[in-house]
C-alpha cells in the first residue's frame, strides 16, 4: 500500500508540474518560469535516478567479480552495456527538457 501511495503522489506531482508549464496561452514571464522549473526538475530527477541505477549496477558487478573472478570479462562487458542503456535514459530527459525550453510545442 505504501508503494502505491508513493507512486500515486509522485505521479500527481509530475503531472502538476507539467500542467503549470503549459498553463498559459502566451509565453509570459510566469509561464517561462514554470517551463524552466519543469525542465530543471525533469533533468534533475532523471539524473538522480540514473545515478542510483548506475550505482546499483556497479555494486552488483563488483560483488559478482569478488565472488567469481573468472567471469570478470563477461561482467564488465555487460555492465558497460547496461550503463549505456541507463545513460540513454538521462539523455532522453535532457532532450525533452530542451524541447520544453526552446521548442515549446504548446505555446
Amino acid at each position: 500500500m505504501r508503494k502505491f501511495l508513493m507512486v500515486a503522489l509522485n505521479t500527481v506531482a509530475l503531472l502538476g508540474m507539467a500542467t503549470m508549464a503549459f498553463a498559459a496561452d502566451k509565453l509570459d514571464a510566469a509561464a517561462l518560469g514554470y517551463t524552466c522549473l519543469a525542465a530543471a526538475f525533469g533533468i534533475g530527477i532523471a539524473a538522480c535516478g540514473c545515478g542510483v541505477g548506475m550505482g546499483l549496477g556497479l555494486k552488483g558487478t563488483c560483488e559478482g567479480i569478488a565472488r567469481n573472478p573468472e567471469v570478470s570479462g563477461k561482467l564488465t562487458g555487460t555492465m558497460i552495456l547496461a550503463f549505456a542503456f541507463i545513460e540513454s535514459l538521462s539523455i532522453y530527459a535532457l532532450v525533452i527538457s530542451f524541447i520544453l525550453l526552446y521548442a515549446n510545442p504548446y505555446a
